[in-house]
């Protein structure tokens, strides 16, 4: 055990981590030339699409070190947007050390500081890297000092490397070995190991990846999930390297992989601990906390016989991201689908990308929203959870509701403050805190409500900013807000997917603005359609489509005038008739379309 290392790479996104990741394993021969390829450890298309990581991913590596001792590297490279930060968690929960990277062009940002929290509350050991030193904007030691003002070591301390040329990486080999603890634990304890995640393999069934902190499992043995109480037989045990290579026996402070033949994705789950029925370990590892979604959205097939496709879909991406919850739910206007619990946006736009790509499942999703606390008139000191605008009860029998607040911490340049206060005071923060971490670098702490993040804030924020402000929030409370139902009717009929719960002082800029998004989009009909945002009782806001008009009189040429008449006449009846009984469909574009208000 003594020669083992079990270690995450942290970052803000576009810090370079999978770059470095990838000149690690080249060195340490993981990976051939023939089969290298950049961001080797991120096998999803979406991912090299956008150049982000969504999913941490585990590898086992080995290197040969200058005192002749052969070390094993067990390296989880972690996401570094903020709508993944739970990821970043449950890779530290494995590892007793982490490489804070930090780009020498951008300095320390949001994100960087929030991962790094993560590794101190877990007690890791931080290996400070500086990235991208080859780049001419690269400022290393206005940089170092950052890092040295952030965690409080020696300018020796700090590794300089870089992702693109592989300049440093030896540094690194020997830190993670003099630096990192080796792991502690005892392989003949009785076994215990945390399943810290696991996926979906269609033919295999759930493969989970788990860290053992003591004991020793064998290929065959039978073994127990202690929270849940299911017990399987090992069938297959092993490490991860790029393919998962087949073990007979892993041991204390190895990171490896398990397949029992579980077909059914809830009979497993991430922060369970695995042991021997045999001989049992007396407790549980204390696992991951829960996760929080923060963003709430309607999730439902355009074809209501895929619901169930739909729920196994669900189920088998949960397994390979513990963050998503859903439960299911009904809509008026979509049939039945399911109630999605996200961490942002991103998250999202990926699990609907996901649900695409990988499930074949079309889907339609709802405008998102957050949870509300509500409490009615009636119902004395209790109160009640509201996720969606329909659980808002009536104004009449309403006493107040509570919105959540975040705390919002933006790493920014000097100049860009202006534009920042105004978005931030625009969207109901209020400024607590504003500190200059250096002569060009300033940090500003807001208290906002979250759902005014929820759309469109981080998007705008890296447009005023030119990219250079970098955001991180964390929940602190519930507040009473002064919130209404907005409902969008199509000739008089709510549309319930796109009901929001918005601040009453907003509440009529924001449906003007989705009634002129939805008379764009909708596409015209033989009848004219009006399109109203609505307060109760009250319109706010309306557009009106104008009807497709045919030309019934194209074939009268000459003759009476009586003719045309009759048959104008006859046209109108036809439109008041089609008016009355005829439906307005909303396409599925305009579903997603009309969340994009700024476009």
């Amino acid at each position: 055990m003594k020669n083992f290392r079990n270690f995450c790479v942290i970052a803000h996104i576009d810090h370079g981590k999978s770059t470095l990741s990838d000149r690690l394993l080249e060195f340490t021969k993981t990976i051939s030339e023939r089969n290298m390829q950049a961001q080797a450890l991120d096998d999803m298309d979406i991912e090299r699409e956008r150049g982000i990581t969504i999913k941490s991913h585990a590898i086992q590596m080995t290197y040969n070190h200058v005192d002749g001792e052969v070390y094993t590297f067990n390296l989880i490279d972690t996401p570094g947007h903020v709508d993944f930060s739970y990821e970043v968690s449950r890779s530290i929960a494995a590892c007793e050390g982490a490489l804070l990277i930090v780009d020498a062009t951008q300095g320390i940002q949001a994100q960087t500081i929030s991962n790094l929290y993560l590794a101190i509350e877990h007690d890791l050991e931080i290996i400070p890297i500086l990235n991208k030193i080859d780049m001419d904007s690269a400022m290393i030691d206005e940089v170092s000092d950052q890092i040295i003002d952030l965690i409080g070591c020696d300018k020796e301390d700090i590794l300089k490397a870089s992702g693109k040329t592989g300049e440093g990486i030896q540094g690194i080999m020997d830190a993670v070995v003099d630096r990192i603890p080796a792991p502690s634990g005892d392989p003949k304890a009785p076994l215990q190991a945390l399943v810290f995640d696991s996926v979906y393999n269609p033919f295999r069934g759930v493969v989970a990846y788990f860290r053992i902190f003591n004991g020793t499992i064998k290929k065959g043995e039978k073994i127990r999930f202690v929270n849940t109480g299911n017990e399987y037989s090992a069938d297959e045990i092993g490490i991860l390297q790029l393919e998962q290579v087949p073990q007979k026996v892993l041991s204390a402070g190895n990171v490896g992989y398990i397949i029992t033949g579980i077909k059914v994705s809830k009979e497993i789950k991430v922060g369970d601990t695995v042991t021997l029925i045999e001989d049992p370990c007396d407790e549980a590892i204390q696992g991951f906390e829960d996760v929080k979604p923060m963003v709430f959205a309607g999730v439902f097939p355009i074809e209501n016989e895929d619901f169930e496709d739909l729920r196994d879909s669900l189920e088998k991406l949960q397994l390979n991201d513990a963050s998503l919850t859903f439960e299911p739910e009904s809509s008026a206007a979509l049939g039945f689908g399911f109630r999605c619990g996200f961490l942002g946006m991103l998250h999202l736009e990926i699990i609907q990308e996901r649900l695409s790509r990988e499930f074949d499942q079309e889907v339609i999703t709802t405008i998102p929203n957050v949870t509300y606390y509500a409490k009615n008139k009636k119902s004395g000191s209790t109160k009640f959870l509201v996720k969606t605008p329909n659980d808002l009860p009536e104004a009449v029998i309403l006493d107040f509701v509570e919105e959540p607040y975040i705390e919002a911490q933006i790493i920014t340049k000097p100049e860009f403050i202006g534009p920042i206060m105004k978005l931030c005071m625009d969207k109901r923060g209020v400024l607590t805190k504003q500190i200059y971490l250096t002569e060009t670098r300033i940090e500003l702490t807001f208290e906002m409500p979250l759902a005014e993040i929820v759309f469109d804030f981080y998007d705008r924020l890296k447009s005023i900013s030119r990219g250079y402000a970098s955001f991180d929030y964390t929940p602190i409370d519930f507040r009473q807000s002064d919130l209404v139902k907005l409902d969008i009717k199509l000739n008089g009929d709510p549309v319930d997917a796109l009901s929001a719960l918005v601040h009453r002082e907003k509440a009529q800029a924001f449906g003007r603005r989705i009634c002129e998004r939805l008379k764009e989009l909708l596409p015209r009909q033989q009848f004219q359609i009006a399109i109203q945002a609505a307060i109760g009782a009250k319109v706010v806001a309306r557009e009106t489509i104008s009807a497709l008009r045919k030309d019934v009189t194209a074939k009268c040429y000459g003759g009476d005038i009586t003719r045309k008449r009759k048959l104008l006449e006859k046209q109108k009846k036809g439109k008041k008739k089609m008016r009355q009984i005829g439906n307005v469909e909303v396409p599925q574009k305009a579903f997603l379309e009309v969340l994009k208000l700024n476009d």
